[in-house]
């Protein structure tokens, strides 16, 4: 680097590193051996990246980016596919042996994917140290692995390499002078020296012309004094020892060839293996030989031989050149993703303002003006386990629409039985007139109480109503707004229990005592704490997100009282809408609010509920895919497609349990045409929308149950929430994230999530119970 006046810059680099290593990434390189006489202790089976680079800061007076750790036999594969693009097979023949080739992905289990290919390094080396050579392997092969300094591997290159030849041809020119074949039977000091008979004497020895005088010297040397008979019979042995390893490098490429051929299903096989190495380079007549037999085993190939030029270095570059653009590209889409990751800090600054907006919910100069609108529910106790007799529930929150019947009943051991039937609301109701809607509600009402044979009594009724409600009292609520496609006519600013009422005298057929309206939400805290008295919030994270909590009446400004709690509902999915969300908002949430139907509205559940997190990936998507990192920078019909990317994919493409090959399964029925690539990105930006969802959700929920504890005037509080929702309930990784959350930012609060059996149903009935408990206390006193 200082030759070059380049030490004050960061190139990357790429490692040719010659020793078998186990990759996990391009940049990472486990030495599993070493071979070659190499021994440094401290190595084996350590990243061999990471001990460059701490010799490099130790060294301290130039930077490296290591990009990728290279095999020579790669470096060799990558060199002549520059200049023949039919290259996909590299071997080494020199001081060591080695091949590699391009396997087809779906073949090597130990990598996720099925589809392109891959370079296996196949350290052939070791070929034969199971003992599948040894009908083959002679003494002499024997005696060079015994004095060797790795016994019993690598018997492969020990019979083939140039690091051994030498010493091969040593041993059986001692055994024939021995038994008096050679040199009239003189056996010299230096003939008796390891080492002493090296590769480059074998290949000089071999030459046509100069061969015998080569011989003559190298001979002489040994002190064996060689005649001319014997200067012939050592040029035989050096020809048979190189023979035989030309002849199984040939076999054991006839197999890689054969492979090759088969994986393409091909009748004949095209195709150039780039080769490097002093023993193929240097030895006279080795490559002819080694050309000949690989034509005469796999006869039906035509196979280019091409020597690498500059070695393994020019591949390396290459391969670097690669890794260089690949690890550009993964830091802009980590870049795009890292606006998701919120900080600590961020996060408690989420709590804060939630803390903010709840009080100016709760205080009657601002709560007209407030985005988080903390409504009384006038539920003003939780269940004491006293509750009895039976009742009416209504669910109406979505498309479907359930009629219940709960049966509670006290006493030592507390029951509550259900019975329920679920009625489709037609769209044409759902975005007619009010009356319409209401007369639809009765009708099912009806069918059901002559379903359960129920007609004639005059049953308490609780109806759960997930749509914002200003309630004035237990059993009156006033539309606010319809939210989830809801658009009939005649009904916001309306009391919809007046509404049901009306329908049911329309009808004429049976009376109800409407008890209680009662929001999803609590009806989940109500369920929960039935079971669990400390359960005094309720949370859905669904397809749409908020929460309730008991609040002390003397914090709720907008009913007359001081005296105990209420259930306050607060509708804190709009939190945000006055921009003060704005600084952790990305482009994509901006992008989905713009189109949603109540586009500046619920800005807090947009980031964090399931109707909006596969949109907001999606549009992650379609940016990512126009700056050509996914999907070939082709932007599919589908992923045009609103809605298309539905809240359950990413639920099922963050399951740990699935497989690359599985998420890409869900992309292609999606219409996706994805790459295992694609699928590894698509993966990342499911787990940064969700997780930064979870997070969000955990910060809001942090802000309620510290005031909880605020209120009370406690050092350390114990609480339960009741949780219900798809989100929370299906996605692989949503409620520990939240938990964790919680926890982080409200260290002093011990908080419990308790999952809620059917809240919307069961809690309706719960809070018309406790209703009808409450209203007999109040006509005795």
């Amino acid at each position: 680097m200082e030759k070059q006046k380049i030490k004050d810059k960061k190139l990357p680099v790429g490692f040719t590193f010659s020793f078998p290593c186990a990759h996990s990434k391009l940049d990472e390189a486990v030495l599993l051996t070493w071979t070659k006489r190499f021994k440094a202790s401290g190595v084996e089976g350590m990243d061999v990246v990471k001990l460059l680079n701490k010799a490099i800061k130790k060294r301290g007076d130039y930077d490296a980016d290591i990009m990728a750790v290279v095999n020579d036999t790669v470096g060799t594969m990558m060199t002549c596919g520059f200049d023949d693009q039919r290259c996909e097979v590299g071997i080494i023949i020199g001081t060591g042996t080695n091949a590699c080739y391009m396997e087809e992905l779906r073949h090597i289990d130990m990598v996720e994917g099925d589809e392109g290919r891959m370079c296996i390094n196949t350290e052939w080396g070791a070929f034969g140290d199971d003992g599948t050579l040894e009908d083959i392997r002679t003494e002499f092969d024997r005696e060079i692995d015994r004095g060797s300094l790795n016994p019993g591997k690598q018997l492969f290159e020990k019979m083939v390499s140039g690091m051994y030849m030498g010493e091969l041809v040593r041993l059986i020119l001692v055994k024939m002078a021995k038994e008096g074949l050679l040199f009239e039977g003189r056996i010299t000091p230096e003939l008796l020296t390891k080492g002493k008979f090296e590769t480059k004497h074998v290949s000089a020895i071999e030459k046509s012309k100069e061969g015998l005088t080569k011989a003559k010297e190298i001979l002489t040397r040994l002190g064996v004094e060689p005649s001319e008979d014997d200067c012939i019979a050592v040029q035989h042995v050096c020809a048979i020892v190189s023979f035989r390893s030309a002849n199984l490098i040939a076999a054991t490429l006839g197999a890689i060839l054969t492979r090759l051929k088969d994986n393409k299903n091909s009748p004949r096989l095209r195709t150039t293996v780039g080769i490097d190495g002093s023993l193929y380079k240097m030895h006279p007549q080795y490559s002819r030989r080694l050309h000949k037999t690989v034509r005469r085993l796999v006869p039906e190939s035509d196979v280019r031989f091409l020597l690498s030029e500059s070695g393994s270095g020019k591949g390396a570059a290459m391969v670097t050149a690669w890794a260089s653009r690949l690890a550009d590209q993964t830091r802009q889409i980590a870049e795009t993703l890292a606006e998701f990751r919120l900080t600590k800090e961020q996060l408690l600054e989420v709590k804060k303002r939630m803390r903010t907006e709840i009080q100016n919910g709760l205080s009657k100069n601002t709560q007209s003006t407030a985005t988080v609108k903390m409504l009384p529910t006038y539920v003003r106790s939780t269940p004491d386990g006293t509750e009895n007799g039976d009742f009416l529930a209504l669910d109406l929150g979505g498309t479907n629409f359930r009629v219940l019947l709960v049966k509670i009943r006290s006493g030592k051991k507390r029951t509550v039985e259900m019975h329920n039937k679920i009625y489709a609301i037609p769209i044409e109701v759902m975005q007619g007139t009010g009356e319409e809607l209401f007369d639809h509600i009765v009708y099912c009402i009806s069918d059901f109480l002559d379903y359960m044979g129920m007609k004639n009594g005059r049953l308490p009724l609780g109806f759960t109503f997930s749509f914002p409600c200003r309630q004035t009292s237990l059993d009156a609520g006033i539309l606010v707004t319809w939210t989830k496609g809801f658009k009939a006519t005649d009904c916001e600013g309306e009391d919809v229990v007046g509404l049901l009422r009306d329908a049911i005298k329309r009808r004429e057929e049976f009376d109800l005592d409407v008890v209680a309206i009662v929001n999803d939400t609590v009806g989940t805290m109500m369920t929960c704490a039935y079971e669990e008295p400390t359960c005094e919030v309720g949370l859905i994270a669904g397809t749409g997100s908020n929460a309730c909590y008991m609040e002390e009446m003397r914090n709720i400004e907008t009913v007359d009282g001081v005296d105990g709690r209420m259930c306050v509902n607060m509708e804190w999915g709009a939190f945000g809408d006055n921009g003060c969300l704005d600084d952790i908002r990305t482009q994509y949430d901006t992008a989905v609010d713009d189109l949603s139907l109540n586009a500046g509205k619920q800005k807090y559940e947009k980031m964090c509920s399931g109707m909006y997190l596969g949109e907001i990936v999606r549009n992650i998507l379609i940016d990512l895919t126009k700056r050509g990192f996914l999907f070939r920078g082709q932007i599919s019909e589908t992923l045009k497609t609103r809605g298309i990317f539905e809240t359950k994919f990413l639920s099922q493409i963050e399951s740990d349990r699935l497989a690359l090959l599985q998420v890409r399964s869900i992309l292609q029925h999606l219409g996706l045409d994805s790459t295992c690539d694609d699928s590894i990105i698509v993966k990342e930006v499911c787990g940064a929308v969700s997780r930064r969802a979870a997070q969000l959700c955990g910060a809001g929920m942090a802000a309620v149950v510290d005031k909880i504890r605020e209120n009370r005037g406690l050092d350390h509080l114990d609480i339960t929430v009741g949780v219900d929702g798809t989100l929370y309930k299906l996605h692989p990784h949503f409620s520990r994230i939240m938990h964790q959350t919680v926890k982080e930012l409200a260290p002093k609060c011990n908080v419990n999530f308790l999952l809620s059996e059917d809240g919307s149903g069961k809690g309706a009935a719960l809070i018309t119970a406790v209703g009808c408990r409450l209203r007999q206390q109040e006509q005795k006193s």
